[in-house]
């Protein structure tokens, strides 16, 4: 084949390319111009089925009634005490103060004691009347005695005063029989005499004496 004839092919071919190219343009515009009317249109009815419903409003705020009056008093609110706090003792320091020693005192010497006095020595009363037993006489014997037929030996302490005079009687051994004791000390302080104790000064004083007597019936 000669460069004519295919020169001459090649023509013939150009207007046939072009037009099969705008035949595919075409189909590919209508392709897409079909689709995108297919889809509003599918838009278009789910808008048309779509059911828009609006929310109810909320219920009103219900008042709450008017708290009921009533004529007794509210109780009274008990209101608690505070709270009692202790306070921690405080102690104060302790401060020492130097205290200075007592002066030493020499105690002084007890004075010296005074001389005993010398013993008294006193002279015994001495009887001027005799022998107490001679004092004592038949008429003195009790007659109840007598009549029991008493007998015994009555001790008796005798004191004597400043004036030989007997001033106290009183029985150391009894007779057996309270009428011949109290016979014995009624006759001797009536009837006994004695000269004064003295001193050893030689002044009279008081004294002691004792004296024995024998009640016996005679036969």
């Amino acid at each position: 084949m000669s460069y004519a004839q295919k020169k001459q092919m090649s023509t013939s071919r150009t207007p046939a390319i072009i037009i099969v190219a705008l035949i595919h343009v075409g189909l590919g515009y209508a392709l897409v111009t079909g689709l995108a009317y297919n889809v509003a249109k599918k838009a278009m009815e789910d808008l048309k089925t779509f059911d828009v419903t609006e929310e109810p409003p909320p219920p009103p705020e219900e008042v709450p009634p008017p708290p009921e009056r009533s004529d007794t008093p509210p109780p009274p609110q008990v209101v608690a005490p505070p709270p009692l706090v202790r306070m921690a003792p405080t102690t104060s320091p302790i401060v020492s103060i130097p205290v200075a020693p007592p002066p030493q005192i020499t105690p002084r010497p007890a004075p010296p004691a005074p001389p005993a006095p010398p013993a008294v020595r006193t002279v015994p009363p001495q009887s001027v009347s005799g022998s107490m037993q001679g004092l004592i006489r038949e008429s003195d014997y009790p007659p109840s005695s007598l009549d029991r037929e008493e007998q015994g030996v009555v001790a008796v302490s005798l004191s004597v005063g400043t004036n030989g005079r007997v001033t106290g009687c009183s029985v150391t051994s009894s007779s057996g029989s309270k009428a011949l004791d109290s016979t014995t000390c009624r006759v001797l302080s009536s009837r006994a005499k004695f000269s004064p104790a003295k001193d050893n000064m030689g002044n009279p004083t008081t004294g002691t004496s004792s004296a024995r007597i024998r009640w016996q019936i005679a036969g």
